[in-house]
């Protein structure tokens, strides 16, 4: 596993420290960066996320649907879960926790902020972190590959109206204007410049230019997704300190549903047969996020100083430890999984 990788939450608390740190000693520097939008979108946060995203969906080979139907009970269970169960237990788990169990505890006039970040964080399947994760459980790589794919695809059809849907169930106000706006700027703009970067590289140099491409971009990728954090927190950085348990209690139904919708998805695979190498993968992007363009919807959404960012910001933090904990349980299991598989 990448060195980055492997510690992105030390690397996400650092940044929480740095952008408390400038927000509390250069407040105008965020103001000034907050008040540059067009049409409620931040341009500096449009830039960073683009820097962030587009070397991820270079990975994307969309070739690859066309082996859609070659592990198809692994992908009934993929499409099933990411897109008919993940989106709506984090809204049942959000509700539950910070909507009731934790209500007390968080400030009122929040509470569906962070709900709706909750939601935006579950309503797109991860697209980067899944070949790390399928990589350590040893899964079929084609098959991550083809799933990543198709999801991406359907993320262009159905993360606007499942996102508008979900919040107006939730009885919280959905800017449809900006919905719309955030999903061609943070996934069909993204997507179609990863594509042509991608088929570029292909006939000047082959898979190796492709490589090369992705390792030329994956600092400003990484930086991008540290400024960004930093942004962020320059802006939360006065609520976090005063109120440090926030942080915490929003982890809790962002870890509940991460290990519900894993071992669901773990459990289908086996009941419908499919081969441990497949279910592994499945599992996992059923457990994980994308949560970039969670992050850069929400400050489109409900601003940078949102409760909406904040939350989305958390799943960023525990998505290294939580995920090597479902790797960890999935490679375990194997003895247990193939003796099951129906």
């Amino acid at each position: 596993m990448p060195f980055f990788e492997r510690y992105l939450s030390l690397f996400v608390l650092l940044c929480i420290g740095v952008g408390i740190g400038l927000g509390e000693s250069v407040p105008g520097l965020f103001r000034s960066l907050a008040a540059m939008e067009v049409a409620t979108i931040n341009l500096p946060v449009a830039a960073l996320v683009w820097a962030m995203i587009v070397p991820m969906l270079l990975r994307v080979d969309f070739r690859s649907v066309g082996g859609v139907f070659t592990h198809w009970r692994g992908m009934a269970v993929t499409l099933f879960v990411n897109w008919a169960v993940k989106p709506f237990s984090m809204a049942l788990f959000g509700a539950l926790f910070l909507g009731w169990l934790f209500r007390p505890l968080l400030p009122a006039d929040q509470i569906d902020s962070y709900l709706a970040g909750l939601i935006l964080l579950a309503a797109a399947p991860c697209t980067a972190m899944v070949f790390v994760w399928s990589g350590l459980t040893r899964g079929e790589p084609t098959f991550t590959l083809v799933q990543v794919a198709v999801n991406d695809l359907l993320m262009i059809l159905a993360f606007g109206p499942l996102v508008g849907l979900l919040l107006g169930v939730a009885a919280i106000s959905v800017p449809w204007q900006t919905l719309f706006y955030a999903v061609g700027l943070y996934i069909v703009g993204p997507l179609v410049l990863a594509q042509g970067l991608r088929g570029l590289a292909l006939r000047l140099a082959g898979p190796a230019g492709v490589e090369r491409l992705l390792g030329g971009l994956r600092p400003l990728s990484l930086g991008a997704l540290m400024a960004t954090l930093v942004l962020l927190f320059g802006y939360q950085g006065g609520r976090i300190v005063a109120e440090p348990l926030i942080i915490l209690l929003l982890a809790v139904p962002i870890l509940v549903q991460v290990y519900v919708n894993a071992a669901l998805a773990y459990g289908l695979n086996r009941w419908l047969g499919e081969r441990h190498c497949v279910a592994g993968p499945s599992a996992l992007i059923g457990a994980s996020n994308f949560f970039e363009l969670a992050v850069a919807t929400a400050i489109s959404l409900f601003g940078l100083e949102s409760g909406a960012a904040l939350a989305t910001v958390v799943g960023v933090l525990v998505e290294v430890p939580v995920m090597l904990t479902v790797v960890r349980l999935v490679n375990r299991s194997r003895g247990w999984y193939e003796r099951g598989r129906g």
